[in-house]
């Protein structure tokens, strides 16, 4: 029976005995429907277009169309809930039973009809037809929330999207000429904002200073952090830059890169109140000599590839920045000749996974970069992108990012 609180189910009595259609409809109407009756399945199947009735009770044996072939109609048409459909029959035949149900039909009730089945017929429709129209309430409420969840995702979209430009932005310069050397930089997040940076600063005429950092994890958090550390390191504001130090002559020096990172630990653990931490790879080159100092702080080991297309890594490892206090890093020396440059890589690289789950590695990023020995600059660093990626398959789990210096013959020195 319909429940109490509910509108009255709608019933469709469909059969060509107009006896027969009037002892259904004042027992359905006793229980409580709203009875409608058609003598034929071409009247019904108009009422149906009309009134969407909510349980149709439809004769088998009928002239024109049988009630088979009315269920098949009835389940073409198009409704906005379902239709609870039962034939009536005398038909007992398992075959014509397995048919009717094939057409369509949710049941079966067997004349004569009596009064107590038939209650029980319909009050299993009637649970049928309440937990669709549950269901069909619960995807309402989902397909709501959804919707704004939709909403939500674009307004952050966008803002995500606006931060990587920004993000993007404090790699102001990404490529400078210093007339005996060449500076490229390749920054690449992994999802809208990263945790990586990359940079480059003259420190005075002889010399530049090289930089990579990648903030621990993904996201947000590291992106500001990203974005504080910048500021710590800045070209565009040297008298904020806490690498350069003052020197004679109104000339400017830098701490040894060891020191730096002792010092950039410091302020991290003293001034940022995070858990976050980054790794470091700071260097800090003669445009003259090809001399070489570095401090390698958790980041991976940086790579020289000689004039004559050999790779070799330098740096002994060492404590990212912000981890432990009062960690003590050290300064690693190298030199370059002419036609030799230095890559410094995140681990985004050297622990890019193709299928099998296999890291690239320093041997495999080795093989990568031998085999662009013939690149300079932006080519060289988007043809090892392109490689790496195709290693992992386009999917590209961590930021990618590096710096390439290439020290050519002495052309001269322009800052």
């Amino acid at each position: 029976m319909p429940a109490a609180d509910a509108a009255p189910r709608r019933v469709l009595v469909v059969d060509d005995s107009r006896m027969q259609r009037r002892i259904l409809s004042a027992q359905l109407a006793r229980s409580g429907y709203e009875v409608i009756e058609a003598g034929n399945a071409e009247e019904a199947l108009a009422i149906c277009a009309e009134a969407e009735p909510d349980i149709v009770l439809s004769d088998w044996m009928m002239p024109g169309m049988s009630g088979l072939d009315f269920c098949r109609a009835f389940r073409a048409m198009p409704r906005k809930g379902y239709g609870y459909f039962v034939l009536l029959t005398s038909k007992t035949d398992k075959n014509e039973v397995a048919q009717g149900l094939e057409s369509g039909a949710d049941d079966f009730l067997a004349k004569p009809i009596s009064g107590e089945e038939l209650r029980a017929r319909l009050s299993a429709g009637e649970r049928i037809l309440t937990m669709e129209r549950q269901l069909q309430e619960k995807n309402r409420l989902l397909s709501s929330a959804l919707g704004e969840l939709q909403g939500l995702y674009d307004v952050i979209d966008r803002d995500l999207t606006e931060a990587c430009k920004l993000q993007q932005s404090l790699v102001r310069e990404r490529y400078r000429s210093f007339g005996t050397a060449q500076v490229s930089l390749m920054l690449r997040p992994s999802g809208h904002v990263g945790g990586d940076l990359v940079g480059f600063f003259p420190i005075n005429a002889h010399r530049v200073a090289l930089f990579g950092m990648d903030v621990a994890g993904h996201g947000i958090t590291s992106a500001l952090m990203t974005a504080r550390l910048a500021g710590y390191l800045s070209g565009a504001t040297p008298e904020q830059n806490i690498a350069l130090v003052p020197a004679s002559y109104g000339h400017c020096d830098a701490r040894p890169p060891a020191e730096l990172a002792a010092y950039l630990n410091r302020l991290v653990l003293a001034e940022m109140q995070t858990d976050s931490y980054f790794t470091l790879i700071y260097a800090d080159v003669d445009l003259v000599s090809g001399r070489v100092e570095l401090v390698q702080a958790g980041h991976p080991y940086p790579a020289i590839q000689r004039a004559s297309g050999a790779v070799e890594y330098l740096g002994d490892g060492g404590l990212p920045v912000g981890l432990i206090e009062g960690a003590e890093y050290e300064t690693v020396t190298a030199r370059l000749n002419p036609g030799d440059r230095l890559f410094l890589m995140s681990d985004g690289i050297t622990e890019a996974a193709d299928a099998d789950a296999n890291l690239l590695g320093e041997e495999g990023l080795a093989e990568i970069i031998e085999a662009a020995a013939g690149l300079r600059g932006e080519a060289f660093l988007n043809a090892v992108y392109e490689k790496i990626d195709r290693f992992a398959g386009g999917v590209l789990a961590d930021d990618v990012s590096g710096v390439l210096f290439e020290f050519d013959e002495m052309r001269g020195l322009f800052v």
